[in-house]
């Protein structure tokens, strides 16, 4: 079903945009993940570029409801527009009232990674209402949408990513995750939204998420725990659910899975022997990659952690990746698919129906640039996910097996290391075939209420693919379905 035959004939008529190809980790200098020389030059006093916002509401929501994009299910409500941090800092969401019970369903928010990657793509591309055609210029309703099962809400954070705009200055996955806080306590406080105060939440993320899912999670339980001893005012997020699909959360463990799955993967080898020789000395040598991290790990040096990023991402991460799509190691670099959706999302009759006030960008530089500048990257969240976890938050880690950016052998090894009240229920367990509807469409295990699953398949944005007879999509909605009704995952 196709939206809006106006606006549709507009996009026809527009200019193409050069497709970005599903990149959430920006390209620096030819390197992927690179760390720009810049970078302190950037950071300083920085902010969004030709930013002329409308008159902000600090600490209030501007809205657009019922836009007719997108969502074209009968009586499904959305809104998108603003929550004003600050007079100078405002976030954008879009927000898709789930297609059944929305009064009772939880709410879920999604965020796309980067760092500095606008949460559009999980929208368009992977697990929104609508998803964008392989013509870049429209949409089709998605039946395997998210909304099928939750009030599902998209946020483009830190502030300067997507659609948000204003000051700049958001450089750490801790800052981002008291700027969502703020954010998500002005959403529940607006009488449109405020309905769902008491509905279970859940945070759902990928790629940088990593970092972003468990930094995000452990901070809102210690703010819900400030809220409960009247240390601190405010709306308590019922945080019940934790989902982490292809992320970077303990670089020390993951970063060797690029050697591993360069070398050997369900697929083919992505680069030379000679090339892997080169690799694993940069890897484990006396001051290589792998001392970088640990050194980072040790220290918190920004500029330690910052310098391992680079050189982890120069000799190990970009080069293994070879002639190989990275988010889709079956097709060549790089892989048309998803489409992209710039031209849809920037014209200017779209923007003016969604409230969006600046020009859409996939990915931010600026935001990107101060992440690099602390080293958050080689950060380690994993003690972070084990709190979550610790906490009797709901977890699942996913991923599909056809990323290489993110891929299964490093976050496996990821999991492999969580150290929680379930760790030795998890390896007494062994993996079992994970079916959908009768087919097989991945690997698992379950401990206590943690759940780690291998989607066969899947690249880095695991909602947009199938495999087998299934629908695309349709295996990670039956993820979302099981782990949302807060349970561990089974086979259909």
């Amino acid at each position: 079903m196709q939206i809006l035959p106006a606006l549709t004939a507009l996009l026809v008529a527009a200019l193409h945009v050069s497709p970005s190809f599903a990149g959430q980790i920006p390209v620096v200098d030819g390197v992927i993940g690179g760390v720009p020389s810049d970078t302190i030059a950037v950071h300083k006093g920085s902010a969004a570029a030709a930013v002329t916002p409308a008159a902000t509401t600090p600490g209030k929501l501007r809205v657009t409801e019922n836009s007719g994009v997108c969502e074209t299910t009968p009586g499904v409500n959305q809104a998108s527009g603003y929550g004003d941090l600050t007079a100078n800092e405002s976030i954008w969401f879009w927000f898709f009232e789930s297609r059944k019970n929305p009064d009772t369903a939880p709410l879920a928010i999604w965020l796309n990674g980067g760092p500095g990657s606008s949460s559009m793509i999980g929208l368009f591309q992977e697990l929104g209402p609508c998803r964008i055609n392989n013509d870049t210029r429209t949409v089709s309703l998605n039946p395997t949408a998210w909304n099928e099962i939750a009030n599902v809400l998209f946020i483009d954070q830190p502030v300067g990513v997507g659609f948000s705009h204003g000051t700049t200055t958001v450089g750490t996955s801790q800052a981002a995750a008291e700027d969502v806080w703020k954010f998500l306590q002005i959403f529940l406080a607006d009488s449109r939204f405020s309905k769902f105060q008491k509905n279970d939440f859940a945070i759902w993320t990928e790629s940088y998420g990593g970092h972003y899912g468990p930094t995000f999670a452990a901070y809102f339980l210690q703010q819900n725990a400030a809220i409960a001893s009247g240390s601190i005012s405010g709306i308590t997020l019922n945080l019940k659910t934790l989902g982490v699909g292809d992320g970077l959360t303990d670089p020390l463990s993951q970063y060797p899975g690029y050697l591993t799955y360069a070398a050997q993967n369900p697929y083919h080898p992505l680069v030379s022997d000679a090339l892997l020789t080169r690799a694993n000395t940069s890897m484990y040598r006396s001051g290589g990659c792998r001392d970088q991290i640990q050194n980072c790990y040790t220290t918190g040096t920004t500029s330690v952690c910052a310098a391992a990023q680079s050189f982890c991402n120069n000799n190990i991460l970009s080069p293994l990746a070879g002639d190989w799509d990275v988010y889709y190691v079956l097709a060549d670099d790089t892989d048309p698919y998803p489409p992209d959706f710039s031209t849809f999302i920037n014209n200017a009759t779209l923007r003016s129906l969604i409230g969006a006030e600046v020009t859409w960008t996939e990915s931010s530089n600026t935001v990107y640039n101060n992440f690099a500048k602390t080293g958050d990257w080689m950060t380690n969240s994993r003690p972070h996910l084990e709190t979550v976890i610790n906490a009797g938050v709901r977890t699942i880690v996913y991923d599909g097996d056809a990323d290489y950016i993110l891929n299964f052998n490093g976050v496996e090894a990821m999991v492999d290391n969580l150290q929680t009240q379930f760790t030795t229920l998890y390896h007494q367990q062994q993996f079992a075939n994970w079916t959908v509807d009768g087919q097989v469409t991945g690997i698992y295990k379950n401990a206590g209420t943690f759940s780690y699953v291998r989607i066969f398949g899947a690249g880095h944005e695991v909602p947009a693919y199938t495999h087998g007879n299934l629908a695309r999509g349709q295996a990670a909605l039956e993820m979302f379905r099981q782990v949302m009704a807060g349970q561990p995952l089974t086979s259909t």
